[in-house]
């Protein structure tokens, strides 16, 4: 057996020991950070440092249908995938609409997107490797790493940033998901809030009016509508004019 056939099992345990490493602290960062947007700079901060050296990572997803950069780990990243947002062409956004990964030994001879590829030499990229973030056979975005030399993404870089990109898109996946929560929580908080103030509010109007609970309810809402301000803002004004101060809400399980 010949010394490059037997290179990838002697740099494969070591490879894995840093990727799992780095998967355990991505996983603390999410738990810890009440940010998606922390969370996926922390991913392409690490995705950048572990494939190989002098990386620069930009992390890519679908915004209202449109390719946009969420993270970056440095500004040269952000300028290489704008470039080719701007000119509709590039490996990033062949990696996000097929799935697959793209890779680039040598910008100056590679002939597939000429025109990202002259403008990104001039900024200094010699070669890059785009990998799909695939989470439940759903592309979720995509893991783009430059280097400013060439041919910087043999076997070895290519397996690391493999892995890291296979571990990350779960717990990218995952923090979208817990954003998503986050998001409806934060809706359902306002929800009580508005409900404990109407409530509040139609008890004094009944207390005051000597009056049933509809008709209070009722005069709550012509006020609201004869002076076009939200129910619920009319509501606060009601308990504040009576309690001195705003209506609480109950308490929010999960709080």
């Amino acid at each position: 057996m010949n010394s490059e056939a037997a290179g990838p099992s002697q740099d494969q345990a070591p490879d894995s020991e840093d990727i799992t490493a780095s998967i355990t602290e991505l996983q603390n960062v999410l738990l810890g950070t009440e940010s998606i947007e922390k969370f996926v700079h922390e991913l392409a901060v690490q995705a950048a440092g572990l494939v190989a050296d002098s990386l620069s990572c930009g992390i890519c997803m679908r915004r209202s249908g449109q390719p946009a950069t969420v993270a970056c780990s440095d500004d040269l990243a952000t300028q290489v995938n704008d470039l080719q947002y701007s000119l509709q062409e590039g490996p990033c956004l062949t990696a996000l609409e097929d799935g697959c990964l793209v890779r680039i030994e040598d910008l100056a001879a590679e002939t597939r997107w000429p025109r990202f590829t002259v403008q990104a030499a001039r900024a200094g990229i010699g070669s890059c490797l785009s990998l799909p973030l695939i989470a439940r056979d759903e592309t979720v975005g995509a893991l783009n790493l430059y280097s400013p030399a060439s041919r910087a993404f043999g076997a070895a870089q290519t397996r690391r940033a493999e892995r890291f990109a296979e571990n990350a898109a779960g717990a990218l996946a995952l923090g979208l998901r817990l954003a998503s929560y986050a998001a409806l929580t934060d809706q359902l908080r306002a929800s009580l809030a508005s409900r404990a103030a109407i409530d509040q509010a139609v008890g004094i109007i009944m207390a005051q009016q000597q009056c049933t609970q509809d008709a209070a309810f009722g005069a709550l809402r012509a006020a609201s509508q004869n002076r076009n301000v939200k129910l619920r803002d009319v509501a606060t004004e009601v308990v504040a004019s009576v309690a001195g101060e705003h209506p609480h809400p109950p308490p929010f399980e999960g709080s």
